[in-house]
């Protein structure tokens, strides 16, 4: 029925172990304390006996006794060799009867004794029923302890067989996120995991699809190229500087299919760098050490790079080759786009999220409605193998923040490309 790491099992077991022990606590201290009274009653019975003896007064001393009270009664005096320490009470069985005895001093002097024996056999005998109504009681609520915990065992697990159930039926094709609304309050984080999780492996699925179609007709044009230019070549005998005018245009598109490779490669780089282990940041001083990389590449364009930075300081834990890629690509990105005399900004904010991070430029803008964190998806004439932001959004995605480009809104031609890291694992400076 349960697996040796099965977590119910284990649930059961403990629960088990601990209610069972529980119940046997409960009941020994309960029949302990029933027999203690008992004991501890007839104990003072039988000391004010052997003190009414000891100071010549009858057994009862000036009370008249009814009959119930002195029968099972037995007193004798005796002498022992040595004297007692103090008055002893014990408990003895005979022919199946239980006494308590008393042993108190009549005179220290002669080593006399008086012992008083009382017959307790119907106070035993009510012991006993005591004792074997609890054992009775204890093995029903042992097998009541057992139904109960195997039922909220159930219920427990219940909701992460739910969950098993609905991803075992998963695949690549067939993806579809947890209605949160219907776990329990306490799986509701782990829902939202795993539906981000499931985002994810949505994005890269089709990611990856794209990547690889784009990659086989990136390659294919320029070898189309390199093969339809060599047949050409090859149709007439040329001369030598027609022949170096082919392979320089051949060496040119191998670049730009080396270019592809560099790219690709990069990718794999990436993903080795969502497996490094993360570090405990203060990301306005990487960025601050970024915009000063850029800035004397910006001025040598003859571009400025603003900068604008709140709060001083935000500690968070991350993984920084990631972060720097992602800036990285949206300040060349700016930088590319935006005509000479023109301005790129790199600034930052806190919002609800955590921290934004924006870089502003004033280029030409974007066609919103295309995919840009796509692979080979390129913006304008420049440039470039479109590479870039699919990057920047995988390392986004690995980072848990979220990322977007857009045009700019205050009347400026240009685009907005924002990268919102989440505030949890993360605090904020205090100011200098």
């Amino acid at each position: 029925m349960f697996s040796r790491r099965s977590i119910r099992q284990s649930f059961l077991i403990q629960l088990i172990i601990s209610s069972a022990s529980l119940i046997l606590m409960f009941s020994y201290i309960l029949y302990y304390y029933i027999q203690s009274s008992i004991l501890e009653e007839k104990h003072k019975d039988l000391l004010v006996y052997a003190k009414n003896i000891a100071s010549n007064q009858s057994i009862y001393g000036q009370e008249v006794p009814t009959p119930e009270i002195y029968l099972g009664i037995s007193i004798e005096v005796i002498y022992l060799k040595q004297p007692l320490l103090d008055i002893d009470f014990f408990e003895i069985t005979k022919e199946k009867k239980s006494y308590v005895v008393l042993m108190h001093p009549l005179n220290i002097d002669e080593l006399s004794y008086i012992k008083i024996t009382k017959d307790i056999t119907p106070t035993r005998e009510l012991l006993n029923k005591i004792l074997n109504s609890l054992f009775i009681i204890n093995i029903a609520g042992f097998l009541l302890v057992v139904i109960y915990a195997i039922a909220l065992s159930k219920m427990l697990v219940l909701p992460v067989r739910t969950l098993s159930n609905k991803l075992s039926n998963m695949n690549e094709h067939l993806m579809r996120p947890i209605i949160v609304e219907e776990l329990p309050e306490e799986f509701e984080p782990l829902g939202a995991t795993i539906n981000h999780l499931i985002a994810r492996i949505q994005n890269f699925v089709k990611y990856q699809k794209e990547l690889f179609i784009g990659t086989a007709h990136e390659l294919k044009t320029p070898l189309a190229v390199i093969k339809l230019k060599n047949q050409v070549t090859l149709i007439k005998k040329r001369s030598a500087e027609e022949y170096i005018d082919a392979i320089k245009v051949t060496n040119k598109t191998i670049d730009e299919m080396n270019i592809i490779v560099s790219n690709i490669l990069n990718i794999g780089r990436q993903e080795g760098m969502q497996l490094e282990k993360p570090q405990e940041v203060d990301v306005i001083k990487v960025l601050k050490q970024k915009a000063d990389d850029f800035n004397l590449l910006a001025a040598n364009e003859g571009k400025t790079l603003q900068m604008h930075f709140e709060p001083d300081g935000f500690m968070t834990i991350i993984q920084v080759g990631l972060l720097n890629q992602i800036v990285q690509n949206f300040l060349q990105n700016a930088l590319k786009f935006t005509p000479k005399n023109k301005n790129v900004t790199l600034r930052s904010s806190l919002n609800n999220h955590g921290l934004l991070i924006e870089v502003i430029d004033e280029g030409c803008g974007i066609d919103e409605s295309s995919d840009f964190f796509a692979p080979f998806k390129r913006a304008g004439n420049k440039s470039g193998v479109g590479l870039g932001l699919f990057l920047a959004k995988s390392a986004a995605d690995a980072l848990g923040a979220k990322i977007s480009i857009k045009n700019r809104t205050d009347g400026v031609l240009g685009t907005v490309a924002t990268l919102n890291l989440s505030s949890k694992l993360s605090c904020i400076l205090p100011t200098n």
